[in-house]
């Protein structure tokens, strides 16, 4: 195929225009010519070559039917699914409940595809386990197949795959381009020219229009920054830096106004005309973005009700069984309602289920004799071999991913202004205060008592000023670095040493405020020595809470169970910290608390610096003479400043490497599915025994009229052969009926159909788990089960 460099024949046709509106008509002409010849512009690829095996074409064609032509740098994928089954074990008792129940469907590259359905039906499910991202979980049971342009599933990774969550998490302090620069660093090593990554990165900016919001702040809940739907475009644009094949969207219309979730499907119908297979879920579209779409999914109870091309063929399939939809309503609107169960009252409930199983049952049928005949055949694409397998991105080396982190981290620290200045309130504030407290403390005393109060008080605040902070934020942190993780960007060292490093400026400032208000109102021991070792002390004390605070951040799931966790592991070592409890009384069992206290060896340090070579006024021969003494009685005697700065060093590095270990554990896991049974079933007839294998779970042998033997097949079910001349029905463990040739439920999970000899046709495949009954509001009515339901349906439908 002939291919063209754009910019040069745009130059070139440009210069044969003239100027002015000859010269518009000109470029026109030839970007039309242009397209013909090569194509669309590849989907944001880097603009690199891709290298060919020995004897392989460079291009092809993809027998894909309509679907849009596909770039040339963009690997079509086709994705087959088949017989999802999802299911959940209740923990209070044996039940399962059904997430979804044998959904099978196809995803092309050119093609915009939307699963659909009400709430609790089943999408995020799905697109989870189309993408892998399903959390693992042991009550979990997954179950079908995954087909990757004819590979299995399990192959999958070899392919780019991107995945639009629903919840948009950035890092608020920085700006869209610099969200966007940052990530191609991680992530494209294999472009090492800066000026490379910076027009690749212009080039994203313009393809999903946010030029105009480049230079904005992303921003938070505390921190206005670009509106919804930039944030969700943002979230396109930085999956899309690997150049992804596939392409799953998790409702992105969720939580935005029409005009901004028309913007976004925009986006998403333009991925899929570059060549992307773009998969959705979405609750309930307005009219003009259900028509963007090119094929849907309707799901409902985790049931499938219909899987095809979007437009006017769904409400043709509908209307064959009665439901047509009135002139003047929005096609979504009317699916949505007609695979919904009304709750209002039993017998809406009794309708709703009737209708819904009958579509269910339906389209079962539907599929399994015109559309999924055979789900997961292996159809030949022949642009697929002009491909290598995409690999996974390479991580850039350690000390690039160090460097890029630290920079990330730094301008998040130093930029968060909210943060920041609330913690420097608090700290002149909480200094003022203590120190109008304990004013200009003397050498009486009782000025004893006060100077251990208020350097436990000092000791107290800090910890729990540098704890709160981290608590309050790390979780949602953690969401992000466990996303980019996912995606390979980089490793969990490099993260943990940049985010220490970088916080250790804006952590020092804060102590260091405190103390130079506070030391010299409260008149401590008034040397330059001294105060550089009361705010080293507190300083050393803060980063070992904030490191208390990552480990807690790392333990718990949210922002609000680390704000409850945080300062409660606190308050023990407060009790445990030198001052409340003598460490000679405390009891053996819990004599280890006070040696990983981190207020305890604060406070400690804090004292030993401000009573060391101190003189008290005296009055009787029993006061307290000299600091050492004072230190004595809180069995502190013999230590040294020094002493304390490492034990608090050793509990900062403790609770770092704690929160390595617990990120590394919890690591997010997804499900892997559980391949089907694999059976093999051989029929025979009577003129040439050929064997047809078929998908089951056993192996079942029948023979002619002359040898009717009863053989035994591997597995739980027993059957047994039938003589032609009076077909006497043999009742297995199941039940199999001969008379009407009808399909019945043997014992297991598999279906059987019985056939005499001169009819041996295939057995039919399994049938989808009923629906889950919903009990009545009435006592007095009764909700009839599926099974009583389904015969009306079916001689309906006939």
């Amino acid at each position: 195929m002939v291919k063209f460099d754009r910019k040069k024949v745009g130059q070139a046709v440009m210069s044969l225009g003239g100027n002015g509106v000859g010269q518009v008509l000109v470029a026109m002409v030839a970007t039309l010519l242009v397209r013909h010849f090569s194509g669309p512009e590849p989907a944001l690829s880097p603009d690199y070559d891709i290298e060919l095996e020995d004897g392989e074409k460079e291009d092809g064609d993809i027998e894909l039917g309509e679907e849009a032509p596909v770039s040339g740098k963009v690997m079509p994928v086709i994705i087959r699914w088949c017989n999802i089954s999802c299911s959940l074990s209740e923990k209070s008792s044996k039940s399962v409940r059904w997430l979804l129940k044998n959904v099978s469907g196809e995803a092309k590259p050119g093609r915009l595809l939307a699963i659909m359905g009400p709430s609790g039906s089943g999408k995020t499910t799905l697109l989870n386990i189309l993408a892998g991202q399903l959390a693992a979980s042991p009550r979990l049971h997954l179950s079908g197949i995954i087909d990757f342009n004819g590979n299995a599933d399990s192959n999958k990774r070899a392919y780019r795959l991107a995945y639009v969550r629903q919840e948009d998490l950035f890092f608020s302090q920085l700006t869209v381009r610099e969200t966007l620069t940052l990530a191609a660093e991680l992530q494209l090593t294999e472009i090492p020219s800066v000026e490379e990554r910076e027009e690749y990165v212009n080039n994203l900016l313009l393809k999903l229009g946010l030029v105009n919001c480049a230079e904005s702040c992303v921003g938070d809940a505390r921190v206005r920054g670009i509106s919804g739907g930039e944030k969700k475009r943002l979230s396109l644009a930085c999956e899309l830096i690997a150049s992804p094949s596939v392409i799953f969207a998790d409702e992105p219309t969720t939580g935005l106004d029409a005009f901004q979730a028309e913007k976004v499907v925009e986006t998403l119908q333009q991925l899929a005309k570059d060549g992307h297979t773009v998969i959705c879920s979405i609750h309930q579209p307005r009219g003009s973005v259900y028509r963007k779409f090119d094929d849907i999914i309707l799901l409902t109870e985790g049931a499938l009700v219909y899987a095809g091309p979007a437009h006017e063929e769904p409400l043709e399939y509908f209307s064959k069984f009665g439901y047509n939809c009135p002139d003047h309503v929005n096609p979504a609107e009317f699916l949505a309602d007609l695979i919904s169960i009304d709750y209002s009252s039993a017998d809406s409930v009794y309708f709703s289920q009737k209708r819904i199983c009958g579509l269910v049952e339906s389209f079962s049928r539907y599929s399994s004799t015109i559309l999924y005949a055979n789900p997961i055949e292996k159809r030949q694409v022949l642009a697929g071999e002009n491909f290598r397998t995409s690999k996974l991105l390479k991580k850039g080396g350690w000390w690039r991913q160090f460097c890029l982190l630290l920079k990330r981290a730094w301008m998040q620290a130093s930029r968060d202004g909210p943060t920041n200045k609330v913690r420097a309130r608090m700290s002149i504030a909480s200094a003022i205060i203590f120190g109008s407290v304990f004013w200009r403390m003397g050498r009486s005393q009782t000025s004893i008592q006060d100077r251990m109060g208020l350097l436990q008080v000092a000791a107290i605040n800090t910890a729990m000023a540098a704890l709160t902070k981290t608590v309050g934020v790390f979780p949602k942190e953690r969401a992000i670095v466990d996303r980019e993780r996912a995606k390979g960007s980089y490793t969990l060292g490099p993260y943990l040493l940049s985010k220490l490093l970088a916080e250790i400026p804006i952590g020092a400032a804060f102590p260091l405020v405190f103390g130079t208000i506070l030391y010299p109102m409260a008149r401590l021991n008034p040397t330059a020595s001294r105060f550089g070792k009361f705010c080293s002390i507190v300083t050393v004390e803060s980063f070992a809470a904030s490191a208390m605070g990552l480990t807690v951040g790392a333990m718990v799931p949210s922002t609000e169970a680390a704000m409850a966790v945080g300062p409660s592991l606190m308050t023990v070592f407060i009790v445990f910290g030198g001052y409340y409890v003598n460490s000679d009384n405390t009891p053996i069992i819990f004599r280890w608390i006070p040696s990983v206290s981190l207020i305890r060896w604060a406070f400690q340090g804090l004292c030993i610096n401000e009573f060391k070579g101190l003189q008290f006024d005296c009055q009787h021969s029993f006061d307290v003479q000299t600091g050492e003494q004072a230190l004595e009685r809180l069995s502190f005697g013999g230590c040294r400043i020094r002493d304390t700065l490492i034990a608090q060093s050793r509990i900062l590095m403790f609770w770092y490497y704690t929160t390595y270990l617990l990120l590394e554990k919890n690591k997010p896991k997804y499900q892997q599915l559980e391949p089907l049974p694999k059976l093999l079933i051989e029929t025979f007839d009577n003129d040439n025994l050929h064997p047809t294998e078929h998908q089951g779970d056993l192996q079942i042998k029948t023979f002619d009229n002359d040898n009717l033997d009863k053989t035994q097949p591997e597995g739980d079910l027993q059957m047994e052969t039938l003589d032609n001349e009076n077909l006497e029905k043999i009742q297995p463990e199941g039940t199999l009926g001969n008379e009407n040739l009808e399909k019945n439920q043997a014992e297991g999970d598999l279906q059987i159909n019985s056939f005499d000899k001169d009819n041996m046709e295939k057995p039919q495949p399994e049938e989808p788990p009923s629906l889950e009954k919903v009990e009545p509001k009435d006592d007095d009515t009764e909700t009839p089960q599926i099974d009583q339901i389904r015969p009306f349906i079916l001689e309906g439908a006939k």
